[in-house]
């Protein structure tokens, strides 16, 4: 027979661990994951991850945020009495969305560049921001492969074969050979329009004329040049592509120069005149910072989406959450914005598998 008092310690450890649940909230979804006993179902299985939990949730969540973006992008608007089109480049008409792309370097020096190009072929966003990288590595595979090597592999070893290695990607020093042969002669004529027909260059102009003069339907560039989409890349220098310009202004003194205040005033003004702003970043560092800090000039982007490994501890803004950005005002306090933890090549084909593609399947089946 149980004592007073170890009934009453029996009362408190249930009150303790057994707290009265509130009440679930009307919107609130199961969590279930995807039953293979159902098939091999690629839609529903993609479905299932809003519903998994975990990361697999944050991505059903920016896929969600991604198709708003779209879907309010082909709407009708009001511009009231606003020009149609955006002052730089001025063949760019405004949507009902404007649609900012972000990514690093290293995933153009991946597989994942043929997924950027398929979004920039198709005309599905409005405004590129890369980094060095970004530029060069898509110029340079119209000319050159690179390969598949491995993480482990000997840099010392790599150095002495004239081969550079980008995580587990090999790219040969000859790539960049090419790449310098087939820069100079544009740089020269660049340089020429500079000097005798004052030509003011911006990394935007010249990453538009280099996309041009490639004239290569597996190039981000060309297709971002063909449809006029602006591609902003504030450290331009940060990589081969700089030290062909120096290599180049040294021959050719004092060389081109690229006014970077200029574009920073054609990106900002692309956002203050736009009448929604989407934004989709893959990766960190400046491209990140560079897309937000566009949208602070409007109080904030109203759908965000971030894919990257980065965390916040260390105060970064690479690592930085969507939140944090709501403080600075870069993301509108009410926007559903999403950080998706995962490494871009893994993620991002499935999100346009269930974004992008899904419109383009649809306009080739009604013909617009």
């Amino acid at each position: 027979m149980s004592t007073p008092s170890s009934s009453n310690d029996i009362e408190l450890a249930q009150g303790a661990v057994l707290v009265k649940s509130c009440e679930v909230p009307a919107n609130a979804l199961p969590i279930r994951g995807y039953d293979f006993n159902n098939g091999v179902d690629f839609d529903a299985l993609m479905k299932s991850y809003l519903t998994t939990g975990f990361q697999a949730s944050h991505l059903g969540q920016a896929i969600e945020q991604i198709n708003a973006m779209l879907k309010l992008r082909d709407e009708p608007f009001d511009l009231g009495d606003a020009e149609p089109n955006f002052p730089y480049p001025s063949e760019r008409k405004k949507k009902g969305c404007t649609i900012f792309l972000g990514y690093t370097s290293n995933l153009v020096s991946s597989g994942l560049r043929e997924i950027l190009r398929f979004v920039v072929q198709h005309d599905l966003i409005d405004c590129i921001v890369t980094s060095a990288g970004g530029i060069e590595e898509d110029l340079i595979k119209c000319l050159k492969d690179s390969y598949l090597g491995a993480f482990k592999m000997d840099g010392k070893e790599l150095r002495s074969k004239g081969m550079n290695r980008a995580g587990n990607v090999l790219i040969p020093n000859d790539n960049y050979c090419a790449f310098e042969d087939w820069l100079n002669p544009i740089l020269d004529k660049c340089l020429d329009e500079q000097e005798k027909n004052d030509v003011n260059w911006t990394p935007s102009k010249l990453i538009h004329r280099l996309g041009a003069e490639i004239n290569n339907e597996d190039s981000i560039l060309y297709w971002a040049a063909k449809h006029s989409i602006p591609v902003f890349c504030p450290a331009l220098t940060d990589g081969s592509l700089g030290d062909m310009l120096y290599f180049h202004s040294v021959r050719s003194a004092p060389g081109l120069r690229l006014d970077i205040v200029e574009d920073v005033r054609h990106i900002n003004t692309l956002s203050v005149k736009s009448i929604k702003t989407g934004v989709m970043i893959l990766g960190g560092g400046v491209v990140k910072h560079h897309i937000n800090n566009a949208n602070l000039m409007r109080n904030g982007s109203d759908f965000t989406v971030y894919i990257n490994t980065g965390q916040e501890f260390d105060g970064s803004d690479s690592g930085a959450s969507p939140d944090e950005a709501v403080s600075w005002g870069k993301i509108k306090p009410l926007a559903s914005a999403i950080k998706v933890f995962a490494e871009a090549t893994i993620v991002f084909p499935l999100i346009v598998a269930q974004t992008f593609a899904r419109v383009v399947d649809e306009r080739k089946k009604t013909g617009k």
